[in-house]
């Protein structure tokens, strides 16, 4: 066992930010050192560690099993210790740190524009490295601490993950407004009477959407399905194609083309949340973090309400 007299706390500071940028030429300019120190570095650590951490792979450096599997109690020992040796309250404007969320395009679109912006005001030297991944996928990688946050529409809390709601969402429609010039919507007849667009990555909430319709004796006519909310209200503008989607992204649009309108049938909304491991429960950075996210998705549902309404 290697003895801790042995160790220099700034190699492990080092090798989280080998972890997070797997390139040493980012790594030194992230920590504001020379490359050869760096290297430096890594050779020490992996001399410590016996085992190369970091591999030359397709596109640059990969992570060895060993440095997946300290990812994570690398980064929960480092948010101890500067829990410990840090000033009794958390000092955004000097913090230097990296957080790893996961969202999908909904909330890149609804929550990671304003989160970005208070980041980068209060705290130039934290940045937000952003993945996309399944909910399940999502919820392990919190469970195991590959994530610091992951935000989206949750259905279960596994052990060792804390949740809280963000906000409730429900649904509304897209049209091109050259299509609605004399009503401004569509009735359930002439909804169903159109095509439509299905996003697929949201295919849960497109099967709320049909099970519904079924419910009215009715079926939607799919004529286009894509992976990504972001580009599918640009695919029904110049057509008839309807989008039915959640009422926030259609709110954050700004294409005159369209026209945005209340489902013609009430359609079940959802709850979406944001989860983190139980053991950042304590982290002061973190828990400023949680605080940032709280108020860059507390867009009071009115004004989405609003948003659709002056626009419809």
């Amino acid at each position: 066992m290697n003895s801790l007299r042995g160790i220099d706390l700034n190699l492990l500071v080092v090798l989280e930010a080998l972890f997070a940028e797997r390139h040493i030429s980012r790594a030194a300019l992230r920590l504001q050192l020379s490359q050869p120190a760096v290297s430096h570095s890594l050779a020490r650590l992996r001399q410590l560690l016996d085992d190369p951490l970091l591999v030359r792979g397709q596109g640059g450096l990969v992570l060895t099993p060993r440095a997946h599997e300290l990812t994570a109690p690398l980064a929960e020992a480092l948010a101890q210790v500067r829990i410990l040796l840090g000033p009794g309250g958390f000092q955004p404007s000097m913090a230097r740190r990296t957080f790893r969320l996961a969202m999908s395009d909904y909330g890149a679109l609804v929550v990671l524009p304003r989160l970005l912006r208070a980041v980068r005001k209060a705290a130039p030297n934290i940045d937000l490295v952003v993945t996309q991944a399944s909910r399940e996928t999502m919820t392990a990688q919190v469970a195991d601490g590959e994530l610091d946050m992951a935000l989206g529409a949750f259905t279960y809390q596994p052990e060792g993950v804390r949740t809280a709601v963000l906000f409730d969402d429900d649904f509304a429609c897209a049209v091109d407004a050259a299509t609605v010039r004399d009503t401004g919507r569509l009735d359930h007849v002439a909804y169903l009477a159109r095509s439509h667009v299905l996003v697929s990555a949201a295919s849960e909430r497109g099967e709320l959407i049909d099970a519904t319709v079924a419910r009215l004796g009715g079926r939607r006519k799919i004529a286009c399905t894509v992976p990504h909310w972001s580009v599918a209200p640009a695919l029904i503008a110049g057509t008839n194609m309807v989008l039915t989607a959640a009422r926030r992204t259609l709110a954050a649009l700004e294409d005159p083309r369209l026209t945005i309108f209340e489902a013609p049938f009430s359609i079940p909304g959802f709850s979406y949340s944001m989860i983190w491991p139980e053991r950042a429960e304590a982290d002061p950075g973190h828990t400023w973090l949680r605080e940032r996210v709280l108020q860059a998705a507390a867009t009071p549902a009115s004004e989405a309400e609003a948003a659709i309404s002056l626009r419809g």
